[in-house]
């Protein structure tokens, strides 16, 4: 089931291109008029299709250049429990519930190899956690994107 429409779909990859755009901008690069513009990107709020600002900070930026990805093997029925005492963590950054053989993913980021060792005490030391095993990232190769989903949908329309 698609959310978004072909006008939806340009309006994104716009400001995918440049998201400093202004509403008045967006819609002279679109040809609609600026009172779609702005109902669309109300629109597409309410459908929870913008993620959060924060995602387009950087941890590197904050003093935290090193990061991993953490695999964390639990007692199953205490994963709500575990879930927000990770959350407590202030460098896991994302978490993902599993299939598999571990239960959750986290990414977390540290100042240096010492913090991550740190950090993934911390994550040991959480009750119902059984263990861990944490890849250091070495480099981001693909970098969080949805604009070529977006132009497959668009050559689609």
């Amino acid at each position: 089931m698609r959310l978004l429409d072909s006008t939806d779909t340009r309006l994104l990859l716009a400001m995918a291109k440049d998201p400093r755009r202004t509403v008045v901008a967006l819609a002279t690069a679109l040809g609609i008029s600026r009172n779609t513009v702005q109902a669309r990107l109300t629109q597409l709020e309410k459908k929870s299709v913008f993620l959060s600002f924060e995602r387009r900070i950087s941890p590197a930026a904050l003093g935290y250049p090193l990061m991993a990805f953490v695999h964390v093997h639990v007692q199953q029925q205490r994963l709500a429990e575990i879930t927000a005492q990770l959350a407590g963590v202030p460098e896991v950054v994302e978490a993902h519930g599993l299939t598999g053989d571990a239960d959750i993913l986290l990414r977390v980021v540290a100042e240096d190899a010492e913090d991550l060792f740190r950090v993934n005490k911390a994550i040991l030391a959480v009750p119902g956690v059984e263990r861990c095993d944490t890849n250091l990232a070495m480099g981001e190769l693909i970098p969080f994107r949805v604009s070529p989903l977006l132009e497959r949908g668009e050559a689609g329309a």
